[in-house]
């Protein structure tokens, strides 16, 4: 492992606050630092924050259920987690990616604008009573929405209801609440909101420099695939940031010079991340946080991961059935990488119960891999 490469995972960690340092800060300013989280009814988001701050799901839930942190879509249309003072400029970045294809393929199903703009009446109508699930929208709206029949459901729009609900989203009419307060489940009811999306000229600029602010040095690509954008829009977004160029890799001129400082730490820092963690998904380069040695294992890197100053050194994943973490580490483990995994399993046994990666990741589909680290299969 050359000593550049060490230097560039462990400052990606440090950005990513795995080094301790956001210990004491709450959900919404941690976000703020390291960038939105991406959640997928999954345990990612919680995995986060404990990594980061030690933060425990009740606090996690106080500040979603005080609006302090929300899911939303954002950047591509995709779901995240976002501080609130990043909600405006979700919203607007996620504009035209999340609704708007399911518009169209609605519409080659005979559905109108007219039709759309009617029934998202209808929908904020039903909402002023106060919050409603899917089904006791769908019942008050009545004839306002409708199946779309077998050949919706082909093409992945069953009825006209979740297009209208993806726009009034998008917009910042309605916002999506968790049934049960929790982020990793798949049951939401809606209520009426009335946030309106950042509207000016700077929305990817904004954008641009945050995501480079969490995750720099980076590259244009990586920014084009994170925001959505075409290669020319990106470009003209990422222009007046003034990056510093460092052989290919950009950073924020104000950073460069702590960068050109920066040690990497030659004590390890052990974290358990979630398989969308920050680390990894930002940039969605997992070759660039393993060693060089341990290229072949990319392959293999479809669950959670366990990191050190930045470089991938295991692998994990939770068994409910035995409350506890099974993992591999690629090396010999040490007294603190041990202690970190039993960190980790005593908040998701007494937070979680589970640690899924997404919404249909399940103890069944998991076991294969379960057993695969527990025979070092997966080494």
């Amino acid at each position: 492992m050359s000593s550049a490469d060490a230097k560039l995972r462990a400052w990606w960690s440090y950005k990513q606050g795995l080094d301790g340092r956001l210990t004491g800060l709450t959900a919404a300013e941690v976000l703020a630092q390291t960038g939105w989280q991406r959640s997928v009814a999954g345990a990612s988001p919680y995995l986060a924050l404990f990594a980061r701050a030690g933060i425990r799901r009740q606090e996690v839930d106080a500040a979603l259920a005080a609006v302090e942190i929300h899911e939303l879509p954002s950047a591509r249309g995709c779901t995240y987690v976002l501080p609130e003072e990043d909600y405006a400029l979700g919203l607007a970045a996620g504009s035209g990616f999340g609704a708007m294809p399911e518009m169209r393929t609605a519409m080659k199903l005979g559905v109108t604008e007219a039709e759309i703009g009617s029934l998202r009446q209808a929908v904020l109508d039903a909402l002023s009573g106060g919050a409603l699930e899917p089904d006791e929208i769908r019942a008050a709206v009545g004839d306002a929405a409708r199946s779309l029949g077998p050949e919706g459901t082909k093409k992945g729009v069953s009825s006209t209801l979740p297009v209208a609900l993806g726009f009034l989203q998008e917009s910042g009419e309605i916002r999506r609440i968790p049934v049960n307060g929790r982020l990793d489940q798949q049951r939401y009811k809606y209520a009426r909101w009335g946030l309106s999306p950042q509207a000016d000229s700077m929305v990817f600029q904004d954008l641009a420099r945050r995501f480079f602010g969490w995750t720099g040095p980076a590259t244009m690509a990586e920014f084009t695939a994170f925001s959505g954008l075409g290669v020319k829009a990106a470009k003209a977004a990422v222009a007046p940031l003034g990056l510093v160029d460092l052989d290919g890799w950009l950073i924020l001129p104000e950073e460069a010079e702590a960068f050109a400082r920066f040690v990497a730490p030659r004590i390890p820092a052990y974290s358990l991340i979630g398989s969308i963690d920050n680390l990894i998904q930002l940039r969605s380069d997992y070759a660039s946080i393993l060693g060089p040695d341990d290229q072949h294992r990319a392959k293999r890197a479809k669950g959670h991961a366990i990191v050190d100053r930045g470089r991938v050194v295991g692998f994990w994943e939770y068994d409910p059935e035995a409350a506890s973490i099974v993992w591999m580490a690629f090396g010999k483990p040490d007294q603190a990488l041990v202690d970190a995994v039993a960190r980790t399993e005593a908040f998701i046994r007494e937070d979680l119960g589970d640690a899924r990666s997404f919404s249909l990741d399940s103890p069944k589909s998991r076991k294969p891999r379960i057993e695969a680290l527990k025979e070092g299969k997966l080494a």
